[in-house]
C-alpha cells in the first residue's frame, strides 16, 4: 500500500491518501489518535459547554460518538463530492448551525483532526508518515473546513500547529463541563473493551496517555507513574510487532463497522444532534 501511495498526488489525491492510511496502514492508530482528538477538544470550556447543554453525551454518549465518527467516515471513505459524501456534509453543517460557535473553535476542533494522527503515529506508528502523507492530511481536512464554512485556516500545517499549541495554552482550563462530557467518552470507549463492572479500573491507562494540561483541564486525577511508563512502552512494542507481520488483505471501514447504536444499519439524514 505504501507504494500506491507514494504514486498518488498529496495535492490532488488527499481524500485518497488520509483513506489508504485510515483504512489500510493504520486503521487502529487512527481511531485512537482521533478519539484522543476529541479528549483535546472536551478540555474547553466553551466547547465543551455547548456538547454538554445539548444532553446527547449525558443520555445517549454513544450515539453522539457513533453519528460523529459515521459522518466523517461517509466524507473520508466516498468523497465530499459524491452523493453520500455531500449528504454528510450538509447534516454535519446543518447540525453545526443550529448552534452558534466561534470560528476560532471550529478552527481548533479542526486542528485536532489534523495534529492529533500525526503526533500519534510519530509516537507509536510501525513507520513514519512521509513529507507527502503530511500534507495529504492537513490538505484534505482544510478542504473540509473550507467545506464546512471555517474562516482563517493557517496556510500551511506548521502555522496550524503552531495555532494548536497556542489556542490550547489560551483555553485549557478546569470546568464541569469538560468533566462530565470527557468522563462520559473515557468510560464509553473503555466499554469497547471491557465489561462494565473493569471500567474503573481502566481509567487510569487513559490518563496515563494525557499530558497535564488536558488531564487537569478534565479534572481527572494522575496515574501512577509507572503506568504513564508502560502504556506508552506497550504502544512502541505494539508498533514493532506491527512491522514484522504481513500487510493487511482487507481494508478496515468506518461504515461497515458493527455498532450496537445502529444494529440495523444507519441513515445519514438521521445522524448527528437535532431536537427530538
Amino acid at each position: 500500500m505504501r507504494d500506491k501511495i507514494a504514486r498518488l498526488d498529496p495535492a490532488t489525491d488527499a481524500r485518497e491518501i488520509v483513506f489508504l492510511l485510515g483504512a489500510w496502514e493504520f486503521p487502529w492508530d487512527i481511531e485512537k489518535a482521533l478519539e484522543f482528538a476529541l479528549f483535546r477538544t472536551y478540555a474547553v470550556p466553551s466547547i465543551s459547554g455547548l456538547l454538554a447543554r445539548t444532553g446527547e453525551f449525558e443520555h445517549r454518549p454513544a450515539k453522539r460518538y457513533d453519528d460523529t465518527a459515521l459522518i466523517l467516515a461517509e466524507i473520508l471513505e466516498h468523497g465530499a463530492d459524491s452523493d453520500r459524501g455531500a449528504a454528510a456534509l450538509a447534516r454535519m453543517n446543518a447540525m453545526h448551525g443550529r448552534f452558534r460557535i466561534a470560528n476560532e473553535d471550529m478552527l481548533y476542533v479542526l486542528s485536532t483532526f489534523v495534529i492529533e494522527p500525526i503526533r500519534w503515529i510519530a509516537r507509536f506508528g510501525w513507520r513514519d508518515l512521509t513529507p507527502a502523507e503530511t500534507q495529504a492530511i492537513f490538505t484534505f481536512y482544510r478542504d473540509m473546513g473550507v467545506r464546512m464554512g471555517i474562516t482563517d485556516i493557517p496556510a500551511d500545517i506548521t502555522a496550524y500547529e503552531r495555532f494548536n499549541r497556542d489556542y490550547e495554552a489560551r483555553n485549557f482550563r478546569r470546568a464541569d463541563s469538560n468533566a462530565l462530557v470527557g468522563s462520559r467518552t473515557r468510560d464509553l470507549l473503555l466499554g469497547f473493551y471491557l465489561p462494565k463492572r473493569l471500567i474503573p479500573m481502566g481509567r487510569p491507562v487513559v490518563h496515563a496517555m494525557m499530558d497535564d494540561p488536558l488531564r487537569k483541564a478534565m479534572g481527572f486525577p494522575p496515574a501512577p507513574r509507572w503506568l504513564r511508563a508502560a502504556v506508552p512502552a506497550g504502544l512502541r512494542l505494539r508498533a514493532r510487532v506491527l512491522r514484522l507481520l504481513p500487510p493487511r488483505r482487507k481494508p478496515y471501514l468506518q461504515t461497515g463497522k458493527r455498532r450496537a447504536t445502529y444494529p440495523d444499519g444507519y441513515e445519514i439524514d438521521r445522524l448527528g444532534t437535532f431536537p427530538r
